[in-house]
């Protein structure tokens, strides 16, 4: 019974996943835009920096800002979403291995990075499914 109920619901369940996940890494990026009580471009920066930012600091919150707003809001739409993906994994990695790479992702704040590393390597893999804006990917 439950077998056949995955089965039946498996693009409802892929949609939810793709929608949710593109949501809240959506409110990370704004976050990181100062929204939402995130620390803003310069506060992220620092805590890359591990203090005082320089301009490479900047340039790369920016980036992450951009990639976790932009791509958050293309894979909830599924808009390009393999491309989006692609990019929030590369983020998520390096995120990883250079703010929270531990034996242990929960003791340093690592797992969100891995979860979604994982969940973007799925969706670049699989595509947006069944119910996207965006039909035939680009890339």
């Amino acid at each position: 019974m439950l077998k056949n109920m995955c089965e039946k619901y498996t693009d409802h369940f892929y949609f939810l996943m793709r929608v949710i996940v593109g949501y809240m890494f959506f409110l990370h990026g704004l976050q990181k835009f100062g929204m939402l009580g995130g620390p803003g471009i310069d506060g992220f920066a620092g805590f890359m920096a591990g203090g005082d930012p320089t301009g490479l600091f900047i340039f790369f919150a920016y980036i992450v800002a951009i990639v976790e707003t932009v791509g958050g809001l293309f894979i909830a739409l599924g808009v390009m979403t393999r491309l989006a993906a692609g990019l929030g994994a590369i983020t998520m990695l390096v995120a990883f291995l250079w703010m929270h790479l531990s034996w242990n992702p929960l003791a340093s704040g690592g797992e969100a990075a891995l979860l979604y590393l994982v969940i973007f390597l799925v969706l670049k893999t699989k595509g947006p499914g069944k119910w996207a804006l965006m039909k035939k990917e680009v890339v």
